[in-house]
């Protein structure tokens, strides 16, 4: 049983001190932020750790001279004056000093805050699209995105100001030590109790923050909901927001009984193990009123020593609160550090061309199953575009299509089986190389709060401010027209979220995002996939005919349930469950009489 307890507390000493290997590696982050405002807070701190011991030190020549020369017939008041003026030149140091440090501290706060969140948002970048749809690893960034960002400086700021207090008590050590070497002692005993009931607290605190992360993101997620424009509309007519917001404060009672748990306990015990801290202040300072009528001090050095002892406890219980916040902080740098070490798989592939362009696209026996999910999302897929070629795909909601584009455009790799484009595995190529050949746009594209000329320009960043692709990109996907009507053009803002924004009718959106496909003008792919679903019938005509134009001689995907857009395809895939079903042109398909014909029929019944 004592040996259990032995490993346990071993266990927790190993935890304990090595969540502090956090410490240097903030230190290095503020170093390499800012050199000059570094260097400038630490001997300010230095400074700032000596000056409140001078003070006192003054503080009792100024006592006892005062006392001396009230005794003196030739009292020198000139002496006990210069006195005072150097106490108030080092009281008007020291508020120097303090201001020195904040400014210091401002600055840094916000350089390290900016490279911080830039180390996030370029970590992002690295990710997987499969990182963003794992709850505990966005878990991980969004704890990194809410604490981390602050916490560097914190730390550091707790390292000095762990520093000048451990300076300060070391001068007042050795003024004390003149009084006895037990001052010193309990001086430093007395404040043990508090700080490692707040280091048990903190580590409590850090537990409760990781455990409660998903309620604290979803309490976010209602805030979205209720209080943005493209929640709202739904919010209002269904009458959701006394539910939502029932649901946000249920959610907010069920982390505040914690909080509240966890104040008490720590506020409890901080009052009692405080009056440890109290009870040997006042024993001390009965000792130094004794030692000082008995005639062994002077009324300056009890003055002293008091003043010392009373500031001594301060900086101890300064020292312990900052060892205590310098563990919480290194607990909740380590969300940071677990974020920014995620591994990434490396991207083999540096090939730019291919063996056999002839080739074109090819799914060989290609199977993908998500990550968690019990069955494939695809199974044993095998198909081929060539270019000129066009491909249609169709079938129910979740039978696989979008997924199949994901694993074209290399969002996900393939679980087993490969696709070929030009005759070599994808793998081989290098990413970039890939996804430029490839203009796409998603069932849920992206409406960028940004300008009309860059919402299209995104689709090529080599050219994102190039309005001449801009306008030509617009007139293939019959932006062009609308745009022209805008009061500032290409310039016009778009979204509500910033002043003068315009917002878009669903199909407009549709066709800045279906621009935005075509400004990769030497994409060879092109990927649309439910392109036309916010558009009228008229309209929808006008854009697939301007699509079969431009893309005479590129390999073509297009994913829609409307069959009057999808029978005028080469090939047309049928899909369910994420197999292929059936697979063949338009007539082929209907005299096969299967799901495409039952499919084509129930839709054509419709328009009768």
């Amino acid at each position: 049983m004592a040996d259990n307890n032995n490993n346990s507390e071993a266990g927790f000493l190993r935890r304990a001190f090595g969540v502090f290997s956090y410490s240097r590696r903030a230190m290095e982050l503020v170093w390499t932020t800012s050199k000059p405002l570094t260097i400038a807070l630490a001997l300010l701190t230095l400074i700032g750790g000596v000056l409140p011991a001078v003070i006192a030190y003054v503080g009792q020549l100024i006592v006892d001279g005062v006392v001396a020369a009230s005794q003196s017939d030739d009292p020198d008041t000139r002496g006990v004056l210069i006195l005072v003026g150097l106490e108030a030149l080092v009281v008007v140091a020291v508020a120097a000093t303090q201001r020195g440090i904040s400014a210091s501290q401002s600055l840094l706060r916000a350089l390290l805050g900016q490279r911080v969140n830039v180390m996030i948002l370029e970590k992002a970048l690295t990710l997987e699209l499969a990182h963003f749809e794992d709850s505990e690893f966005y878990d991980k960034l969004t704890q990194a995105r809410r604490e981390a960002s602050s916490r560097p400086l914190s730390l550091v700021t707790r390292t000095f100001g762990l520093v000048q207090n451990a300076i300060s008590l070391t001068s007042y050590s050795i003024l004390l030590f003149a009084f006895s070497p037990w001052a010193v002692l309990i001086l430093i005993v007395a404040g043990l109790p508090s700080f490692f009931a707040e280091a048990k607290f903190s580590g409590d605190a850090f537990r409760l923050f990781r455990w409660r992360s998903p309620d604290t993101r979803m309490q976010m997620y209602l805030e979205t909901v209720i209080a943005r424009e493209d929640g709202v509309k739904e919010v209002k007519l269904f009458q959701l927001g006394p539910r939502l917001l029932q649901r946000y404060r249920e959610i907010f009672k069920k982390l505040f009984v914690e909080d509240r748990r966890l104040t008490i306990r720590r506020d409890t015990w901080g009052f009692i193990l405080g009056l440890v801290s109290t009870a040997a202040l006042y024993g001390a300072y009965g000792w130094i009123v004794v030692t000082t009528i008995a005639g062994a001090i002077t009324l300056g050095a009890m003055t002293m020593y008091l003043v010392l002892f009373r500031q001594g406890q301060s900086a101890v219980s300064a020292i312990l609160t900052a060892v205590s916040g310098m563990y919480e902080d290194n607990l909740y740098l380590s969300n940071l550090y677990e974020y920014l070490e995620q591994p990434v798989p490396a991207r083999q592939g540096n090939a730019l061309t291919g063996p056999h362009p002839a080739r074109g696209l090819e799914f060989e026996n290609v199977s993908f199953s998500y990550a968690g999910a019990e069955q494939n999302a695809l199974n044993n897929i095998s198909l081929q575009v060539k270019p000129g070629e066009s491909l249609a795909l169709v079938g129910e909601n979740g039978s696989g299509k979008t997924t199949l584009i994901k694993l074209l455009t290399r969002l996900y790799e393939p679980t087993a089986g490969k696709i070929l484009l030009d005759g070599l595995d994808l793998k081989e190529w290098d990413v970039e190389t890939l996804r430029q050949r490839v203009g796409v746009i998603f069932q849920d594209f992206g409406r960028y709060q940004f300008s009309v000329g860059e919402n299209i320009g995104a689709g090529d960043v080599r050219y994102i401010d190039d309005k001449a692709r801009w306008e030509s990109a617009a007139q293939t996907g019959l932006a062009a027209p609308f745009i022209e009507d805008m009061p500032n053009g290409y310039e016009t803002q778009l979204g509500r979220w910033f002043k003068g924004g315009r917002e878009l009718s669903g199909g407009q959106w549709q066709k800045i995002a279906l621009s935005r496909a075509f400004m990769r003008s030497d994409a060879d792919i092109l990927v649309l996939d439910e392109p036309t679903a916010a558009m009228d019938a008229s309209a929808e005509a006008e854009v697939f005919d301007h699509f079969r134009k431009a893309s005479d001689k590129k390999m073509t995907i297009l994913i829609s349930h409307r069959f009057s857009t999808v029978r005028a395809a080469a090939k047309i895939v049928v899909m369910h469950q994420g197999e292929i079903l059936e697979q063949g042109d338009h007539a082929s398909l209907v005299a096969k009489d299967g799901q495409y014909a039952h499919l084509f029929r129930l839709q054509a019944q419709g328009y009768q």
